[in-house]
């Protein structure tokens, strides 16, 4: 039963955050949310540290539980980052490219459009991020597979709180045009659509789409 509610919390605290109801910021204080959630503080506890953990939210000490604010400049550093990377690494992945690979890779767009279908913030959020160090993988490439990985964690909470559903769905499309390139062997319209994916990215990333509220009661109505 703790672990239902806990997990009800977390979801619905998500949810306010990613949907930009609550300000980045905003302090969770624990006795207005197991007022709020009728339940006792030790769950709201239990809720707030998985929150942290996921990176949605800082613990800091004595002072309590607030919303993460990203970071927008070392988001567009990431992104001009990856830019470079990964043209390089999809001219090599044409040029090892095999019919397993594309599968493979065929197998993940599948499973992030049904994220993206099933309104998974999270999922959706996780998997598309996965696509590019699934191609590093795939290279057999474990370096840049990890170098990926901690760039994307880096901007992936500016990603998950500021990728509207329909740039998510682009996102997705855009992927499996990728992946067409990549089993066609065409290296330059490869490259040219994953350069233009990750420019895509960043532009739709809305910094402004809400002006969201401080107040938990108002932004988990």
């Amino acid at each position: 039963m703790e672990s239902t509610t806990t997990r009800a919390i977390v979801d619905a605290l998500t949810k306010a955050i990613v949907e930009h109801r609550l300000q980045p910021g905003s302090k969770l204080a624990e006795q207005k949310l197991a007022d709020h959630f009728g339940v006792s503080r030790t769950l709201v506890r239990q809720a707030l540290f998985q929150l942290s953990q996921n990176k949605l939210i800082r613990l800091e000490p004595a002072r309590g539980a607030f919303v993460a604010a990203p970071a927008v400049d070392e988001a567009k550093q990431v992104f001009a980052v990856r830019r470079m990377l990964e043209a390089e690494m999809t001219r090599a992945f044409v040029r090892s490219v095999t019919p397993a690979k594309i599968k493979a890779l065929k197998e993940h767009v599948a499973l992030e459009k049904a994220a993206v279908s099933g309104e998974d913030i999270s999922g959706r959020t996780e998997l598309l991020g996965d696509f590019h160090v699934r191609m590093a993988e795939l290279m057999g490439n474990a370096v840049l597979a990890q170098i990926l990985g901690e760039l994307i964690s880096r901007c992936a909470l500016i990603t998950l709180m500021y990728q509207s559903a329909s740039a998510a769905e682009h996102s997705n499309d855009e992927h499996a045009d990728i992946v067409k390139a990549l089993a066609a062997k065409d290296e330059e319209r490869a490259v040219r659509l994953m350069t233009e994916h990750l420019e895509h990215v960043e532009a739709n990333l809305t910094f402004d789409r809400k002006v969201p509220t401080h107040d938990i009661a108002l932004a988990l109505a």
